[in-house]
């Protein structure tokens, strides 16, 4: 079964919790804390898997989750970090936000793509010592990890689309054009699922061909299988529009032309637009020159080539693939979509349900909304760490402090992060 679109939820490890700990030992006084730190949580990671073809793995199994890391120990042992989870997707496998539709990345690069971060470990008691705190009796308990629900959709990654009504000839010359063997009869919707193969032009230079399967009247809205054919065309650089013009099933070339054209501009005004080669086939057995002559001329009038073959006999077919790879060759690469998710503001509860406990001259932060905020801040980044600064101020946080006594130079512990604290 051909599958090309699955909706899954992955969730990264959480962190493992940091220790509280003193060092014990015969002959050694007041040995200090050592409480270890957690280990980090396990990442969600997303590979390309150029074995795969289709999105089957997701149909049965939908859930994905990495290992935890584990507890920090005493002597100041780090837990171990949990274990990545790897799901390996086909190439061209399009990621997209549920909610919203917008792309969080299009795996066609070949580079692996960290899907959900795990959580960081919780610090163990040995950070907090200070002088002034030589005995802290408390540690960090690990983050969580992100949490997710994603659509995988397959988009293949061909640089020549076959399409065109049923049972006009797209599986004869891909087989006749390449190594690919679909499977062809004399009956509508012999193809139920997109076929690729490689056409070799000439010494080093060959090219990826795509049998869409018939697209039909109405499939820009949905009929038929609609939008699970329309969607393999979108990455395809160059369009191969076949139309039986032998008559030997009564239609009219002319207006099959058109009707799918006009399925392309529904689905997409981008699709509309791209490069076509028109393919008059089963020339050979036209009774009619009337029709084939009105489709050529149609063709040319628009703009794009028209050739005419006999895929079942191979007649004009190296012709069409000299004329194909010609075309490519002066066109721009194929489509990798750029990413455009815009990650929503941290939630988990409101900002005025952060815990606040003093230790000395130590303000202890924790509560779910801080942990979402923390865990979608990279403190590496100037802009990011501003952001950081100022969703603590709106949400009164700093007020709060304030109230509570905090001076200059105390000390502000947020999970596994410690800042000094300036007015």
């Amino acid at each position: 079964m051909f599958v090309d679109k699955a909706t899954i939820t992955v969730k990264a490890g959480k962190g493992g919790d940091g220790c509280v700990s003193f060092h014990r030992e015969k002959y050694v006084a007041a040995g200090g804390p050592d409480g270890g730190d957690g280990g980090r949580g396990g990442d969600i990671i997303l590979r390309t898997d150029n074995n795969m073809s289709t999105l089957m793995d997701f149909r049965y199994k939908r859930k994905y989750q990495a290992g935890d890391g584990a507890n920090g120990a005493s002597k100041r042992f780090f837990g171990k970090d949990g274990q990545d989870l790897i799901i390996k997707v086909p190439v061209g496998t399009v990621v997209r936000d549920p909610e919203t539709g917008t792309i969080i990345k299009d795996m066609s690069d070949g580079e692996p793509f960290v899907l959900a971060k795990g959580g960081r470990g919780g610090w163990g008691n040995k950070h907090f010592a200070t002088p002034t705190r030589q005995v802290p009796r408390f540690a960090k308990p690990g983050l969580p990890g992100e949490s997710r629900q994603v659509i995988l959709e397959l988009k293949l990654l061909a640089d020549v689309g076959l399409v065109g009504f049923p049972n006009v000839g797209k599986s004869t010359l891909l087989a006749a054009a390449s190594n690919a063997r679909p499977k062809i009869a004399n009956y509508h919707f012999t193809t139920l699922f997109p076929n690729l193969g490689v056409v070799y032009a000439q010494e080093g230079a060959s090219f990826v061909m795509a049998d869409i399967p018939g697209i039909i009247e109405g499939a820009s809205e949905g009929a038929g299988l609609g939008h699970d054919f329309l969607r393999h065309i979108d990455r395809c650089r160059l369009l191969v529009h076949m139309v039986d013009v032998s008559g030997c099933e009564g239609r009219d070339p002319v207006e099959d032309f058109k009707a799918i054209n006009a399925e392309l501009a529904g689905y997409s005004r981008e699709l509309s637009t791209r490069p076509q080669i028109v393919v008059g086939n089963k020339g050979d057995i036209a009774y009619d020159r009337e029709a084939p002559d009105a489709l050529k001329a149609l063709a040319e009038d628009m703009g794009y080539e028209y050739m005419e073959i006999s895929a079942a006999t191979g007649d004009n077919v190296r012709a069409l693939i000299m004329k194909i790879y010609e075309k490519l060759t002066k066109l721009p690469p194929i489509t990798v979509y750029e990413a455009d998710y815009v990650a929503p503001l941290p939630t988990g509860g409101k900002a005025e349900d952060v815990r606040i406990e003093v230790d000395d001259d130590t303000y202890i932060l924790s509560g779910g909304w801080l942990e979402h905020l923390v865990a979608s801040t990279n403190f590496g980044d100037h802009e990011s760490l501003m952001h950081f600064d100022k969703q603590l101020r709106e949400s009164g946080i700093f007020k709060r402090l304030e109230e509570m006594g905090i001076k200059d130079g105390d000390t502000v512990s947020i999970y596994n992060l410690e800042f000094e604290y300036l007015h």
